[in-house]
């Protein structure tokens, strides 16, 4: 039987139609029954959604979701090949079956729709497809009445929608049942010993979608715009795909490329992209040494600035990120954030000064600009903003948008509705019109757009280490790979070696900040604790400062969500390799089976591990480095203690 099949046809409203994964082991079935619609999806003989419904509600016209017929249907396979400009795999393979189905309401006002579907070997995606068509120019969308009717009492690892802190919360265990209150995507659940994530693809000009239980299914409730509603668009308009990521085990979504593959490949050069590592005037804030604001103790003085390129450039760190330089910070900064001027620096910083000094050491500034969520203002100085970063030779840029909502036109908006979202994605075009990277905070979430528009190098979208000293317990960053990591890269902004801070205790043993490098990928990595902290340990940052931001390949080796994580990547050029793990509360002993290494080839596995008595309480300095050589079929027995994690680096002999 070929990849669609039509199983059978009761006249123009009743109909089946199956479509297969590549290797026929997935299959997403879509039904239409009396003119409605619904869908579900198995692996092998085995159901991992049950029936579920599908629809559009308008307002101020019927709903799409009844009285249809088919009109047509269309089938193709698709399979390519494609390099990626940076990443956690350099060659990724797109290949799927999908069919097309082309709805018609049988009744006037005769509406069009489209439902069009796609089964990878790991998933399987879907998405609306509205044409334009006589009756109907424009559209309000309502709600989305998409459900996913996952068993209730599966297991599933969230975080809350709709809070004041955007994503950054801590991730919760909970049976779907118990999912009553909206959460973000990707929503990851262990379906009878399938693992399956939900999440979305290609989010354009649409509400961000979350999720939560609508009587027996989970339903897409999409972020709302102040006015209620979750889109206002023009026709034709698809909506972003709705995406089922399925995997035996928790590891095999690890490598899930389906995010990136429902996007379309980049239209301009991106050959300009470049993935970096950058130092910051940043973590001496968080620990009270410097203030953002200008005063006795501002952080970005130019004085400031030059002493950090230079330790840049003795540590063999490329860039440099330089928060709190413009004009703007003064008093309750995240109350008045529409007084931030982008192109005004404070009378202590000299932009050409230390941009000229950084070009002449071979060290790149990052810029920031920090919105607080006031778009109006931002927008209103945006283009003007980048123009004075790219004729001061800036390339690159981290984004902020603190504030629990945004305010656009005046309106005060969620950060995930269309409007946020539009921003979001003009910031993006706007940057790569002027050769600008970006790294953006307090983001929009990611759907992989980043395969289409590079210059998007990296988001955070969680909690990050800004929230240690209290805020993190270990588990967080053995749940991320699972969860967040999922939707692409983030900014953690590891490499605290001052863990014992008392001003900014960090709950991780010292060797498992050096696996954060390899753990949590992200093409614009922070090195974010300060120059005079890793000159006390050049051992420890030799690891920091060899480790890639990008990579060739990525095997996920062990874990399980929430208890600990070790992954093996190999370097962009396909030489060394690196191992990160991380654990959580519990201490572990991990045996790394190296078949991964290119046979007859001798590597030097350098190792950076916990001490035997490290611990994340009371004991967080304690680490060993050794050396040995190893071989493809050779075992690395390490331990993790509690709180604790290791890196590896294997380099060829």
């Amino acid at each position: 039987m070929s990849f669609f099949s039509k199983l059978f046809k009761r006249g123009k409203t009743d109909a089946v139609y199956e479509i297969k994964s590549p290797n026929g082991r997935l299959t997403i079935t879509f039904v239409l029954e009396r003119g409605e619609m619904t869908y579900f999806v198995k692996k092998d003989d085995k159901l991992l959604l049950r029936q579920s419904r599908l629809g559009l509600a308008l307002r101020d016209n019927e709903p799409i979701v009844d009285g249809l017929g088919v009109v047509r249907a269309y089938s193709k396979s698709f399979d390519e090949t494609w390099k990626a400009y940076w990443g956690e795999q350099h060659i990724i393979r797109n290949n799927y079956n999908e069919t097309a189905i082309y709805l018609e309401e049988v009744s006037e006002p005769n509406r069009l729709l489209t439902m069009r579907f796609r089964a990878y070997d790991d998933g399987v995606a879907f998405r609306y497809e509205i044409p334009a068509q006589p009756e109907m120019k424009t559209m309000t969308i309502a709600d989305e009445l998409t459900e996913f009717a996952v068993d209730g009492n599966a297991r599933s690892w969230s975080i809350p929608a709709y809070q004041p802190d955007r994503y950054e919360y801590n991730y919760e265990e909970k049976t779907v049942q118990q999912l009553t209150d909206s959460v973000h995507t990707p929503l990851t659940m262990d379906v009878g010993g399938n693992y399956i994530s939900l999440h979305e693809a290609a989010l354009y000009n649409y509400g961000a979608m979350t999720l939560k239980m609508n009587g027996p299914a989970l339903k897409a409730d999409i972020t709302p715009l102040s006015d209620g509603m979750r889109a206002h668009v023009e026709l034709p308009f698809s909506t972003p795909w709705r995406t089922i990521m399925v995997g035996h085990d928790n590891l095999d979504l690890v490598t899930n490329r389906m995010t990136l593959n429902l996007n379309d490949a980049p239209k301009d050069d991106f050959s300009w992209v470049e993935p970096t590592k950058f130092m910051g005037i940043w973590w001496a804030m968080y620990v009270g040494e410097w203030t953002w604001a200008p005063g006795e103790r501002h952080g970005a003085t130019t004085e400031h600035a030059m002493q950090y390129i230079d330790a840049c450039e003795r540590l063999g760190i490329k860039g440099l990120l330089v928060e709190g330089w413009n004009d703007g910070w003064e008093g309750d900064w995240l109350e008045n954030g529409e007084r931030n001027k982008f192109t005004k620096t404070t009378s202590d910083f000299d932009m050409k000064a230390v941009t000229d000094y950084a070009r002449a050491h071979g060290v790149e500034i990052v810029g920031h600009h920090e919105t607080v969520g006031f778009i109006d203002n931002y927008e209103s100085q945006m283009e003007d903003a980048y123009k004075f970063y790219r004729d001061h030779g800036i390339r690159y840029i981290k984004s902020g948008y603190a504030g629990s909502k945004m305010t656009i036109n005046g309106r005060r908006e969620f950060h995930h509705s269309q409007l946020g979202v539009l921003h979001y994605q003009r910031a993006v075009e706007l940057a790569a019109k002027y050769g600008i990277m970006l790294d953006v905070h307090e983001p929009i979430k990611g759907t992989g757009i980043e395969r289409s528009w590079p210059n998007l190098m990296t988001r955070e979208g969680a909690r990050g280490q800004e929230y240690e000293g209290g805020a993190l317990a270990p588990s967080h960053a053995c749940n991320l790979p699972y969860t967040r990591l999922l939707s692409g890269g983030m900014d953690y902004t590891p490499g605290i070696f001052d863990v014992t801070n008392f001003a900014k205790r960090v709950a991780t043993t010292i060797a498992r900040q050096l696996a954060y490098y390899v753990t949590i990928y992200s093409s614009m990595q922070m090195v974010a604790d300060r120059p005079q902290v890793y000159e006390k340990s050049p051992d420890l940052f030799e690891f920091i400062r060899n480790v890639p931001v990008r990579w060739e390949r990525t095997i996920p080796l062990f874990g399980k969500v929430g208890e600990s994580f070790v992954v093996a990547r190999q370097a962009w050029d396909g030489g060394d390799w690196y191992v990160g793990g991380v654990t959580n509360e519990v201490g572990r002993d991990v045996e790394i089976y190296v078949d991964f290494l290119e046979p007859g080839i001798n590597y030097v596995a350098k190792i950076y591990r916990d001490s035997d008595d490290a611990h994340y309480r009371d004991h967080q300095l304690g680490y060993e480095i050794e050396e040995k050589i190893v071989r493809n079929g050779d075992r690395l027995n390490i331990y993790m203690a509690p709180g604790g994690g290791f890196a590896i680096r294997l380099k060829k002999q």
